[in-house]
């Protein structure tokens, strides 16, 4: 709330917020007067006595308890000194938990909640005195009520309440969110998850769940949305079952509500299966076997077949219940197969097989077999020529990879088992297409730690004919030495952070850098904390770290990572440290971040964002016209123009001539209807381009 001179308090207007939501520019000042202030603002009483006794002078409606009346009198008809002022709310507290209450005042200020008395400074004093209670607020609607009174002298009085919000101190679960409804568009294939918002003072937004029928709500929300979402929008998949839907509210502590009730809804068939996998095929003298997974939702398949001379494509077989045909009439060809689900979607062909007649020709030897250890796998790949390695893998060619241990007699080869993460084991080796050859991948994750192995590879086509092996690649199996600590590394201050330079590791198997900033406060101690900063110039080995320039001395340190996650101790002495003075990169005058309803803080990013402010309390927002906006730049404001008002919520302007690497300062003033300007709130851009 905006605070008032002393010369100016006994002229000043009061407003008044109507039961409608309305401002009234009169002043009450009449003890008949009817008052409703919508919570949670304040009820406002001016009494001429410090007992709150009689009628009171004046009643009102304050948004913010934040008054300097100096020494004259807080409104017409009062005395300036021996005087009480009252404020009084009722409001939903959602699910309460733990709360911080503040309060300021000259002379004496008493703060109940549900009329017990939890603040209590009662004492004329010559300064201000101040007091913060931490207390508990037991869920659902409860009362405030601050006395103030001034005896003698200057007269100020702050509260405030708010929320405590860490992790650590809030334990409180949000209240389930009410109101759940979802309803499904079978023409937009659309369904749309409402619920209404909650009380809560410290939600942070709520979590959008989706579950298939019979199964469970991932641990993943679907959609994560703001505080001020009351509804969210799906595209379920079009397959004829059933999806159930809930939301959840989780505050800034990172405590979540229960989920609503289950909302569910069974959406249009219109997705086929899947194409089948594992297509193989072989012939004989009686013709093409074809033998195939079977795939989820197909009731029933069909085979396709490319003649190899005409290259026409033709159904031979339909309505097939198995996973297995038998084509008697044609011992060659290009083979496809589908599913059909139950109403009649057809699915995507599978892979092709071509069967072209016998096959004793074993393929040629893998060439270039790499491998390297990551924490918990051996990674490999090796290589064949496209031409005919392809073909061969159309007609059933795997690659496959041995893992030797030890020497000589006591020398033991397996084959390995590619992946076993997901499913069954999978001994053949996946592959993808790089140019004129296939590339083979395959991780060993059955491997044991601290072992040397030796790895070959061959290729296997679809008759059992095996390659030659490749030749012979060795290594041990887990890496636990950490790289070495970084050396020359420096540390620069830019117009939009600090840039970090070291020098090139002797290691090949860095896998990141991790970057602590230290700040060394007026006692001397230095607080750190990890850092994300932005690799420049296409180097691994330079980081700029994008802060507000404010003139801190801080201290950088940064250690190599590799892949097995082993680096050097935080208490390594040996780790490298710079510190330097960041630059004072700020406008000609001082930077404001609140007035009154507008607040407004820097923002970061490698691209142009615009400058954005916030207006908070729909009536006071509701007063405001326009916001004139100006950049700083360097010798004084340059106007880029005006900004719409009149609503609560975020506002952007965009600044076309916004300034990449550096810091971009804006001013915004806001001008009501009467053409009254608020004071200046300043915001920032802090642009880490890189080259």
């Amino acid at each position: 709330m905006k605070r008032f001179s002393p010369a100016r308090a006994a002229t000043a207007t009061a407003v008044v917020l109507a039961t409608s939501g309305g401002l009234l520019g009169a002043a009450v000042s009449t003890a008949s007067a009817a008052v409703t202030c919508t919570s949670p603002v304040f009820k406002r009483q001016f009494f001429a006595n410090t007992a709150f006794s009689g009628t009171p002078k004046k009643t009102d409606c304050d948004s913010a308890i934040d008054q300097n009346w100096g020494t004259g009198a807080p409104a017409s008809g009062l005395p300036s000194n021996n005087f009480g002022v009252r404020w009084s709310v009722t409001r939903d507290f959602g699910s309460g938990g733990p709360f911080t209450f503040t309060a300021s005042s000259r002379d004496g200020i008493r703060v109940y909640l549900d009329g017990v008395r939890k603040v209590d400074l009662w004492k004329n004093v010559s300064s201000t005195v101040s007091r913060t209670v931490n207390l508990t607020v037991p869920a659902g609607r409860h009362s405030l009520r601050i006395d103030f009174v001034n005896w003698t002298g200057s007269a100020n009085v702050t509260f405030a309440y708010a929320p405590r919000t860490s992790a650590t101190v809030d334990k409180v679960k949000p209240l389930t969110p009410g109101g759940a409804a979802l309803t499904y568009s079978t023409t937009t294939h659309k369904a749309k998850l409402s619920w209404t918002r909650s009380p809560e003072m410290d939600l942070a937004g709520y979590r959008v769940y989706r579950r298939v029928s019979g199964g469970s709500y991932p641990a993943q929300p679907l959609a994560t949305t703001t505080s001020a979402s009351t509804s969210w929008t799906d595209t379920p998949p079009k397959d004829g079952k059933a999806y159930f839907y809930e939301v959840r509210a989780y505050d800034k502590a990172g405590n979540a509500s229960t989920g609503t009730a289950d909302k569910g809804v069974t959406t249009v068939d219109l997705t086929g299966p899947a194409a089948p996998t594992g297509l193989r095929g072989a012939t004989d003298f009686d013709g093409a076997h074809l033998t195939w997974s079977s795939v989820v939702d197909a009731v029933r398949h069909e085979v396709v077949r490319e003649d190899p001379r005409t290259g026409d494509q033709a159904v031979v077989a339909t309505d097939l219940h198995g996973t297995a045909y038998h084509d008697r009439e044609h011992m060659t060809g290009v083979y496809q197969v589908r599913g059909i689900d139950a109403a009649g979607n057809p699915g995507a062909l599978s892979d092709a097989v071509t069967l072209d007649g016998t096959d004793t020709v074993a393929p040629a030897a893998p060439s270039a077999l790499r491998a390297s250890a990551r924490p918990g796998v051996v990674h490999t790949t090796f290589r064949a020529p496209l031409n005919p390695v392809l073909e061969e893998i159309d007609n059933g060619a795997k690659g496959l990879l041995y893992r030797t241990e030890g020497t000589g007699a006591a020398a033991r080869t397996v084959a390995v088992d590619c992946d076993v993460e997901d499913g069954d084991p999978v001994t053949g080796a996946s592959h993808t297409v790089d140019r004129d050859e296939v590339v083979f991948q395959c991780a060993d994750r059955t491997r044991a730690e601290d072992t040397t192995y030796t790895y070959t590879a061959r290729i296997e086509d679809g008759s059992g004919n095996a390659s030659a092996p490749s030749a012979p690649v060795t290594l041990l199996s887990t890496d636990r030495t950490a790289p070495a600590p970084l050396t020359g590394l420096t540390a620069t201050p830019r117009d939009n952070g600090v840039e970090l330079r070291w020098d090139t590791p002797p290691e090949d198997d860095i896998d990141r850098y991790r970057i602590r900033r230290g700040i060394t406060g007026s006692d001397g101690s230095t607080t750190w904390q990890d850092v994300t900063c932005t690799v420049m110039y296409e180097t691994p080995h330079a980081r700029l770290c994008p802060d507000l320039p404010d003139g801190q001395t801080v201290t950088y340190t940064v250690r190599a990572e590799d892949h097995f996650g082993n680096m050097i101790p935080l208490d390594d002495a040996r780790l490298p440290r710079a510190t330097t003075t960041e630059r004072v990169v700020t406008p000609g005058e001082p930077v404001v971040d609140r007035s009154g309803p507008v607040s407004a803080g820097p923002r970061t990013s490698t691209t142009p964002l615009a400058p954005v402010w916030f207006c908070s309390g729909v009536d006071e927002c509701a007063g405001i016209t326009g916001y004139r906006v100006s950049r700083w730049t360097g010798g004084g404001w340059q106007s880029l123009g005006t900004a719409p008002g009149g609503v609560q919520g975020w506002i952007r302007h965009e600044d076309p001539y916004q300034l990449p690497h550096t810091v971009n300062w804006y001013r915004v003033v806001a001008v009501r209807a009467d053409g009254t300007e608020l004071p200046a709130v300043h915001t920032s851009v802090i642009r880490h381009d890189v080259v």
